[in-house]
């Protein structure tokens, strides 16, 4: 029996996790059988190459695989790194690894654009199937795809803690709909079901050759959003959404044979899902249709909400500069907004749907960044699987990857197709992330931090010979061994030193979740240490836990780099530097305490 609080992590698994994976019925038949025949062989083989996608890169890659790692239930690309990074000997490893990472995440970016635009505009294009909108022109769609997008980007920054719990309902009465319409469809058809054999699946690939290798660029659709079974696996546990998955599987499963079914008896066909559901029952279509735009509504918006919980993983791990970021509920320091990100996705989105017009053109472009991100996990999985010994797993995560090998070299057929869109989109992201990072190294080179041993001897004669500020003052280091060079400046330069300094020290662990903060020790007189650690995917209030911990400060003093360079490269990291808030906003600490000391560096 399912305790309460099991159904209400399902029911919360329906909405924020199977969007993408559960509204893809709307497109993915559709668009296979543009690039072939509806013959009854082809249907059958090309239903089963979807029912062993779904069971291969969705429960094995995903739902087993995947969900095995993680300390305490996360996931996601930056997470495969983290766990892999200290299992490796070689920094050459190590540099290949965490640039597979940063491409992967990349990648992600990529098909998030993708995902809302192919979603809302197939699901608009179903008003064609109503006879007064029967003649409806591709501008209008592609109006009220614009305005449906426009209106989910939009609220983005009020929340949607207050609408979240409808998601799971909708979602699961989505799913009701879709797998009762495909049992009606089967019981007329009932040939559809030895699709479930994986026979007919390697028949059609082998009798069809390079047709069948590219029909499986689009076979891959049936399977996006299924990474979102491992990168949500952090906000919600591994059991609800394994449970979850379940119920899912079973009826996109008897959905898709539906609609295979429904070819055979109607191979003119031509929008498969929307036709079905008029011709079983035409008295419910609009409400169908309707059902169908507010799922792929919800779809879109869980992809929005873990672009903004990626892109925050990437800030707290050091590989995406610092970003403004609201939160938006009371209760929950998870929900977030981070504006930058949001507004790129909508520019992006809006752009996808303007330049390819409709779902099907869309469909050609889709799956590329999806096999490349499947790629690169199953790659990193393997590599655990490995160096932990796990035979059996390191071989059926060896098999998958090699599957995703070739799912990924049959998307490369649509680079020319506009696939090359989600390439340039993801190597925007890649190109920012690598720029950051070598900046923030480089730059760290040029900031000659001081040995503690060399600040210590002077700072004691300072602080015995000057007079001192009554008060508490704060100064921000990330390695309390090597002190930042604006730390000196004021002390010993501008010789302000206050009774009661503090050193702040923010690291963050290997582990994705929990925070400690302690005093860790006095270093001389009138000079202590306060470590704060976190998890790389925790969301802090460092004034909040100044506060539990006695600490009231007088002034925050903190470091601002002023970056002069002629080099292309850096002169581009300047600028995110410029663009991105300061450390002291990210963490929102009191502006009225707060002064800043410039430092100029030449790059």
């Amino acid at each position: 029996m399912l305790s309460k609080s099991d159904f209400r992590g399902i029911v919360n698994s329906m909405g924020l996790v199977f969007g993408d994976i559960g509204t893809s019925p709307i497109y993915t038949l559709t668009v296979i059988f543009l690039l072939t025949r509806p013959t009854d062989v082809h249907v059958i083989g090309v239903l089963s190459l979807i029912i062993w996608t779904l069971i291969i890169l969705v429960t094995v890659e995903y739902a087993w695989l995947a969900m095995s790692l993680g300390k305490k239930g996360e996931g996601g690309t930056i997470v495969l790194k983290e766990l892999l990074v200290p299992l490796l000997k070689s920094g050459r490893s190590v540099t290949f690894i965490t640039m597979l990472a940063y491409i992967g995440t990349s990648f992600l970016v990529g098909d998030g654009v993708i995902t809302p635009a192919i979603s809302i505009l197939s699901a608009v294009e179903g008003l064609r199937i109503i006879p007064e909108f029967k003649d409806i022109g591709q501008e209008t769609i592609m109006l009220i795809a614009g305005v449906i997008a426009v209106a989910l980007f939009s609220i983005q920054s009020k929340g949607t803690e207050k609408i979240a719990w409808v998601f799971g309902p909708v979602m699961i009465l989505w799913f009701i709909s879709i797998a009762f319409s495909g049992i009606v469809s089967i019981f007329y058809t009932p040939g559809v079901l030895k699709a479930i054999n994986p026979y007919y699946a390697v028949e059609f690939l082998m009798k069809n050759g390079i047709t069948g290798f590219f029909v499986l660029s689009e076979v891959i659709l049936c399977a996006t959003g299924g990474e979102a079974l491992y990168a949500d696996m952090g906000h919600l546990g591994r059991e609800p959404i394994l449970k979850a998955w379940k119920f899912v599987f079973s009826a996109l499963v008897l959905n898709y044979l539906g609609q295979g079914a429904f070819i055979i008896r109607h191979p003119e066909s031509k929008n498969i899902l929307f036709e079905m559901i008029n011709q079983q029952a035409h008295f419910v279509y609009i409400p169908f249709l309707i059902l169908s735009i507010i799922a792929t509504i919800i779809a879109s918006q869980a992809m929005i909400s873990g672009m903004f919980s990626i892109v925050y993983q990437g800030i707290t791990t050091r590989i995406i500069p610092m970003l403004k970021i609201d939160y938006t509920s009371g209760k929950l320091q998870s929900q977030i907004y981070i504006s930058a990100v949001n507004w790129f996705l909508l520019i992006s989105v809006l752009f996808m749907i303007f330049e390819f017009r409709d779902s099907h053109r869309l469909a050609a472009a889709y799956g590329l960044a999806v096999t490349g991100t499947m790629s690169i996990t199953g790659l990193m999985m393997t590599l655990i699987f490995y160096l932990k010994k796990m035979k059996v797993k390191c071989l059926v995560s060896f098999f998958v990857t090699c599957i995703d090998a070739v799912f990924l070299l049959s998307n490369t057929y649509k680079i020319p197709h506009g696939g090359y869109w989600s390439v340039v989109i993801a190597m925007i992201a890649f190109a920012l992330i690598l720029i950051y990072t070598s900046g923030q190294k480089r730059l760290y080179e040029l900031m000659r931090p001081m040995k503690i041993e060399d600040f210590l001897k002077k700072y004691r004669q300072v602080y015995t010979s000057e007079n001192k500020i009554s008060g508490t003052a704060l100064f921000f280091s990330r390695d309390i061994n090597k002190v930042p060079q604006y730390i000196s400046h004021i002390m010993f330069e501008n010789n302000i030193i206050y009774e009661d300094n503090i050193f702040i020290s923010i690291i963050k662990c290997d582990s994705p979740f929990g925070v400690k903060s302690s005093f860790t020790g006095e270093l001389a007189k009138g000079l202590r240490v306060f470590e704060i650690s976190m998890g790389y995917m925790e969301i802090i209030d460092v004034v909040k836990i100044l506060k539990e911990k006695g600490i009231q400060e007088k002034t925050i003093f903190y470091g601002i780099e002023d970056i002069f360079t002629s080099n292309p490269i850096w002169k581009i990291f300047s600028v995110i530097k410029k663009l991105s808030p300061s450390f002291v906003q990210f963490y929102r600490l009191p502006t009225d305490k707060l002064h800043g000391v410039m430092t100029r560096f030449e790059m």
